[in-house]
């Protein structure tokens, strides 16, 4: 009996010290891994390239789990994020836009970690400038990109037209669509309706450049685009959806056209569309057919383009996770296997690190042929409006009552350039 009770208390001790023993792993992996939450805007092939390059940090850095938080378009995207801000929750890694001067307060400044976590020494200056918002690095630039117009190749040369030159005046441009209207097949028109992009104020911020307006001057806080110059910009879109070089408007607003799913050209009722230049990886896997890049009109004589950083890379100030977040962004920005996956979908890269891994697939080299051309016709981007988000769901409104007959072109160029005067003030 004394046998037993001795082996049943050494089997009571041992069980002990085995649960006590294995008390502190049990806390250990009750912690669990790094998450890190990545908010971004994009669909298609962004999503698909996205999520390989998190798979490959992930299996090289294992106890870090990146949580990816899509929205399909920017303006979801911001609204989303704003609400999630208010509520104390925002994500991690915030995807930004031109309007990261509008959130530069919830960010966390980046100089810190530079030249440990971030390697900013492979990164070109231009770009380090780029995320910089008095004197504290807040965005860490995805790449350079360029605005645009896109065409269909393979429907161009389907229809019998000739191919539209690199480079054109305003006249010549008209004289092609005009041209090309006439070879298309009937429910096919030339070009997209720029101004139902929710990107609409690019395009108009060229045509302001083009005509020597820019659309602000932050030193003064003032804008160069009067209600006469907006008129002219709102006449000239009016002019080609008369002459049917445009759809109509009821067919046009059809397409969200914020992205490559809800675009008219992809959809194959367009030849000619306007995007910025790291969209065409997106663009092109959503088709057979090929596409290929041209200047807007004027450029060449007016360096009206310019090089802008795609996106950025931000960091939620009150991220709890900041030093892992920041290790993960210089993967994304820096590692030359992560280039090849990302290619130029967020622009073309802007570290020498990641460019040594060259152009990984023809779209990516198509871009880097274009930017070859049209970069010697880019001047230094015009300050962006405050309120910048506000800016182009207005001016899409104005654009579209316009298009509709709602208001005249007199009337819509006077409510842009009042609505200018409203964002630079408030």
């Amino acid at each position: 009996m004394k046998r037993i009770l001795l082996t049943m208390a050494i089997l009571m001790v041992t069980v002990t010290m085995v649960f006590a023993a294995g008390v502190p792993e049990t806390q250990k992996s009750a912690a669990g891994p790094t998450v890190i939450r990545w908010a971004y805007w994009g669909s298609g092939e962004r999503v698909t390239i996205s999520q390989q390059a998190i798979d490959l940090y992930q299996s090289r850095n294992p106890g870090v789990v990146i949580n990816p938080e899509v929205s399909g378009g920017a303006g979801d995207h911001f609204v989303k994020v704003d609400t999630q801000l208010a509520g104390g929750n925002g994500p991690d890694i915030i995807q930004m836009g031109g309007n990261i001067y509008d959130y530069a307060k919830v960010l966390l400044p980046l100089d810190a970690y530079a030249g440990s976590e971030l390697n900013t020494a492979v990164i070109d200056p231009s770009a380090i400038a780029s995320g910089t918002i008095e004197g504290k690095l807040l965005g860490v630039s995805t790449g350079v990109t360029m605005p645009a117009l896109v065409f269909n190749k393979s429907l161009i040369e389907r229809s019998g037209a000739p191919q539209p030159k690199l480079s054109m005046t305003y006249a010549e441009f008209r004289d092609y669509l005009v041209l090309l209207k006439s070879k298309l097949p009937k429910g096919v028109y030339p070009m997209q309706d720029i101004g139902v992009m929710s990107t609409n104020s690019t395009p108009f911020g060229y045509w302001a450049r083009f005509n020597g307006t820019p659309l602000y001057t932050a030193a003064t806080a003032s804008t160069g685009v009067s209600a006469e110059a907006a008129q002219k910009y709102l006449e000239l879109f009016q002019d080609y959806r008369a002459n049917g070089l445009i759809p109509p408007a009821e067919i046009a607003s059809g397409f969200a056209e914020s992205n490559a799913d809800s675009s008219a050209l992809i959809a194959g009722k367009a030849a000619i569309a306007f995007l910025y230049t790291n969209q065409l990886g997106g663009y092109q896997a959503a088709t057979t057919d090929e596409l290929r890049l041209m200047e807007f009109p004027g450029a060449a004589a007016t360096k009206a383009l310019w090089q802008a950083p795609s996106q950025f890379y931000t960091v939620n100030k009150d991220s709890k996770n900041a030093k892992e977040t920041i290790k993960f962004i210089n993967f994304l920005v820096n590692d030359p296997d992560a280039a090849k996956i990302l290619g130029s979908n967020r622009g073309a890269s802007a570290s020498s690190s990641a460019r040594a891994s060259g152009a990984s697939s023809p779209a990516d080299q198509r871009v880097l042929d274009y930017m070859q051309v049209a970069g010697p016709h880019s001047s230094l981007e015009t300050d962006h409006v405050p309120n910048d988000t506000e800016f182009n769901s207005t001016l899409f409104l104005i654009y579209q009552r316009v298009a509709f007959g709602q208001v005249t072109p007199v009337q819509g160029g006077k409510q842009i350039n009042e609505l200018l005067l409203r964002m630079i003030a408030k």
